[in-house]
C-alpha cells in the first residue's frame, strides 16, 4: 500500500463569502454548503439564494446561542432563512440555511435588523 504525502498549501477550501448587515464577512465553506444541500435537499441549488438572504434580509434576529437568523422572502409562502454567527468585526461563518413557511416563529425572536 502506497501513501502519498500531501502538502497544506496543495489543500484548499472552496468558500463563498458574504457581508452581513453589519458590515461583517460571512463564510458558507464547502462543508457547511454540503451540510446545508444534503440534510435539507431542498436547498440545493440556492447557494447564491443563501449568500443574497445574508447581504439584503427583510429581517435579522437573535438566535438563542448568540447566532443571528436572516430572513427573506423566496416564494410567495417560503423564506430562506440563514443562520450564521458572527465572530467579530471581521469575521463570521454560516452554520445552517433551510426553507420554511413558518416566519412566525423566527419572528418571535428579538428583531435586531432593522430596528
Amino acid at each position: 500500500m502506497q501513501t502519498t504525502h500531501v502538502d497544506a498549501l496543495e489543500l484548499k477550501v472552496a468558500m463563498d463569502c458574504a457581508r452581513s448587515v453589519n458590515g461583517v464577512p460571512i463564510r458558507l465553506t464547502e462543508e457547511r454548503w454540503l451540510h446545508i444541500s444534503e440534510e435539507h435537499c431542498e436547498m440545493a441549488g440556492l447557494r447564491y439564494d443563501v449568500l443574497e438572504t445574508i447581504e439584503s434580509p427583510q429581517s435579522v434576529h437573535r438566535g438563542t446561542a448568540g447566532e443571528l437568523l436572516a430572513a427573506r422572502r423566496f416564494e410567495a409562502d417560503k423564506h430562506i432563512v440563514v443562520v450564521y454567527k458572527e465572530t467579530g468585526v471581521d469575521d463570521g461563518f454560516v452554520i445552517t440555511a433551510f426553507l420554511t413557511r413558518r416566519l412566525r416563529q423566527i419572528e418571535r425572536r428579538e428583531r435586531v435588523w432593522p430596528q
